[in-house]
């Protein structure tokens, strides 16, 4: 286990450098950063300076490495457009994007498995095919479209929750939450279901056609024909082989809400990551640009390391086979 455990770790890490390489290769080649940071109008004497001090003379590799190193002491350098330090910049911001996955996660995921399992043990009854009716919304219609038609229903005509904004927020350190408060729950409603909508949709159908495939397996017909009842059946037998791989789509899919709340963030004007990195493209804002790439890397690498552990601790087939493979 111990040597599995060490060669996902090797994979995570390599993946890390190849997003970080990607990342300083977007503020080294995408704009000149001392034309960002200098203008026009600066003199040739004045722009070597500069270009000595931001190391853009060194070797290539150099800059690489230097890059690496910097980002592991959490020094992204500046932001182009307030000349403030890019870390506190994301870090300001972080707790609203985190906030907004998380509760986008957890609607996703409880709604997602409820209704596979429902549809799948209630399948060809009304309300079965009328939820998988309505799921096609979730995969048909784009994210922005369904924000807006949310804000239009439920902010503009019936009035019942904001339309923007995270609303009212509580400090706790450095950490601003508005879990605390009505406003800020309220708020947190129409982006989280947008959001986790698309994800919902996928792990109820996924969830589905799982519960469907184990309930034509053997022993479940073996534990019918023992007179379980189809609770036992349907929760004590079928339910626990069904969730392996919905537990591995849905951690992936962890990391692709944070990558997604980029449009969330835009239409509902959510002060997070996402539309941090939407006004850097805007204003070309390169150190912005780079962290935040590097920042979803590095959270996709996480999940995805994370997943594989908890689908060898829940699987020891998978654990057992590689073992026997590495021998």
């Amino acid at each position: 286990m111990l040597i599995i455990i060490l060669r996902r770790l090797g994979q995570s890490i390599l993946v890390l450098f190849l997003v970080a390489l990607i990342s300083f290769l977007i503020f080294r080649f995408v704009g000149n950063p001392v034309d960002n940071l200098m203008g026009q109008e600066a003199t040739l004497l004045q722009r070597a300076a500069l270009e000595e001090a931001l190391g853009l003379n060194d070797p290539l590799y150099k800059q690489y490495f230097n890059f690496v190193w910097r980002a592991i002491h959490f020094d992204f350098g500046n932001s182009y457009r307030g000349a403030l330090p890019v870390a506190e910049l994301i870090a300001s911001r972080l707790p609203a994007t985190l906030e907004l996955a998380l509760t986008s996660a957890i609607f996703a995921l409880v709604f997602g498995v409820i209704t596979g399992i429902y549809t799948a043990i209630k399948r060809g009854g009304f309300i079965a095919n009328l939820i998988l009716s309505t799921s096609l919304i979730g995969v048909s219609l784009p994210t922005f479209l369904i924000g807006v038609l949310l804000i239009w229903l439920f902010a503009v005509e019936l009035r019942w929750l904001p339309s923007f904004g995270r609303g009212e927020v509580v400090t706790l350190g450095w950490w601003t939450t508005g879990f605390l408060t009505i406003s800020g729950l309220k708020s947190l409603i129409l982006p989280s279901i947008t959001l986790g909508l698309y994800q919902l949709t996928l792990i109820m159908r996924l969830t589905r056609s799982e519960m469907l495939e184990v309930l034509r397996q053997d022993y479940v017909r073996f534990a019918k024909a023992l007179g379980l009842s189809n609770k036992q059946v349907h929760f004590n037998h079928a339910l626990p082989n069904t969730l392996v791989p919905v537990i591995t789509i849905a951690g992936l899919q962890l990391g692709s809400i944070v990558a997604f709340a980029i449009i969330t963030e835009s239409v509902f004007q959510w002060p997070g990551v996402g539309l941090l990195f939407i006004n850097a493209v805007y204003f070309v804002d390169i150190p912005v640009m780079s962290a935040y790439l590097l920042l979803v890397g590095v959270l996709f690498v996480f999940i995805n390391l994370l997943v594989d552990l908890l689908y060898l601790a829940i699987d020891p087939r998978l654990r057992d086979s590689q073992l026997n493979g590495e021998r």
